[in-house]
């Protein structure tokens, strides 16, 4: 269990509270670069880390993010004009540029220096990876931007969407990095007995700290076929990287190998942005797509299947349409989609929760890591240090594997190599 006040302590992310204060000192994803389309496209809100916000795209095509009010009578910048390389605000013509300066005051006389004496809050932006990423924390801390492997995958190799999730980002994220609930909440066919998971539903896990988080391992002892291993990385402080190269029904290699993983990024003490990404684990094998399309389909986000605002049509309102008969039948949660399974469990545990009633075990140990890291990144912040995963260096060679290895070979003898980036 996690006592009240350290519970408290890693979920509440608004400005001045510790683990805001983690979050605020990296570079995290504020909007997918196709929400802002072209040069003087709308505007968009965000909100991150419990800030009211607005990014839009100027016409030179650089992105700036600022504060959503207008600091002459707190209008929304939401209705704002995209114009001329600035927003500006639709109530009295204040105009502000990337930087939050701001630019034109025509209600003021033209003598006067007024404009210059105004800036509005704004957080620096940059483009990589499909995203919008950006930096919220003291300027004189900022690190240089990631280099995550998927990131230098090229536009043709690589997928990324987003998702509301109606909680907290750290239930969220326990979900991302828990391994074991896949043979249960994920179990799409009953009737299928040699699947991986299902032949081994508890499997040995070894979690290994590192610079960038720690990588974990899940082994599944299918006796005389081998080891079924899944290696994942944790990346602070808040995203989980997986391989997907062997298919977990039938144990074959995939026909697109990837490597897959959610950013969880905090809109508030009670919601959370999943942004999801995949790429193709071999340089030479681009990635159809259709065949991401599918892979979202299949885990209930794709068109059909979201509302606006990045929500799932399924979702706690409706029950996730739940399915009792395919529940008792088909599936083991009757519910369509694999992160829908996971909304449907992880918002209805309460908006945030209640780590001080829960009882961990072995299965749980890459949650318990996660949790020590956190916290340690919360101490590290105070006392004036860099928390893990900051420097591009920490991160920039690792990636996800999974295969089925012999008996008596082990995981780092079995994955040498796999585990070290090729883009």
């Amino acid at each position: 269990m996690l006592k009240a006040d350290l519970n408290e302590r890693i979920t509440r992310t608004d400005a001045g509270t510790p683990m805001g204060d983690v979050f605020r000192r990296y570079w995290i994803p504020a909007v997918l670069s196709e929400e802002l389309p072209h040069p003087d496209c709308p505007p968009v809100r965000v909100r991150i880390l419990g800030e009211d916000l607005v990014v839009f795209r100027d016409s030179n095509g650089d992105v700036g993010l600022l504060d959503a009010y207008c600091p002459h009578r707190q209008a929304h910048l939401f209705w704002g004009r995209n114009e001329e390389c600035g927003l500006r605000c639709v109530y009295h013509g204040w105009k502000f540029d990337i930087t939050g300066q701001c630019v034109d005051m025509p209600n003021e006389p033209p003598e006067s220096n007024f404009k210059h004496k105004v800036k509005i809050t704004s957080y620096p932006c940059w483009e990589a990876g499909g995203i919008v990423w950006t930096y919220m924390g003291p300027p004189q801390e900022q690190p240089p931007c990631p280099d995550y492997e998927w990131l230098r995958a090229p536009e043709s190799h690589r997928f990324v969407s987003k998702t509301f999730e109606d909680c907290n980002y750290l239930q969220a994220l326990e979900g991302g990095i828990d391994t074991s609930h896949s043979s249960f909440a994920h179990n799409n066919n009953l009737q299928d007995k040699n699947a991986l998971r299902t032949r081994a539903t508890a499997p040995k896990l070894e979690v290994h700290k590192a610079d960038h988080g720690f990588t974990y391992v899940g082994i599944r002892d299918l006796g005389d076929d081998g080891l079924y291993v899944r290696a994942y990385q944790f990346v602070m402080p808040a995203q989980q990287m997986r391989g997907s190269m062997t298919n977990w029904s039938t144990g074959e290699a995939e026909e697109h190998p990837t490597i897959n993983g959610h950013i969880w990024v905090p809109v508030d003490d009670e919601h959370c942005i999943v942004y999801n990404w995949m790429y193709s684990a071999d340089p030479n094998h681009p990635l159809p797509r259709d065949y991401c399309i599918k892979h979202e389909t299949l885990f209930g986000r794709g068109p059909a299947n979201t509302l606006p605002g990045y929500r799932l049509a399924r979702n706690k309102s409706n029950d996730y349409m739940i399915d009792r008969e395919n529940q008792r039948t088909k599936t083991f949660t009757g519910i369509q989609g694999i992160n829908t399974q996971d909304f449907a469990l992880q918002e209805t545990m309460r908006p945030i929760v209640d780590r001080s009633k829960e009882h961990l075990g072995s299965a749980d140990a890459a949650i318990i890591v996660a949790r020590q890291l956190l916290l340690e990144a919360t101490r590290d912040v105070e006392s004036g240090e860099a928390p893990r995963g900051v420097r591009p260096d920490s991160h920039r060679d690792i990636r996800g594997c999974d295969h089925i290895l012999p008996r008596g070979v082990s995981w780092q003898e079995g994955l040498a190599g796999e585990l070290v980036a090729r883009f």
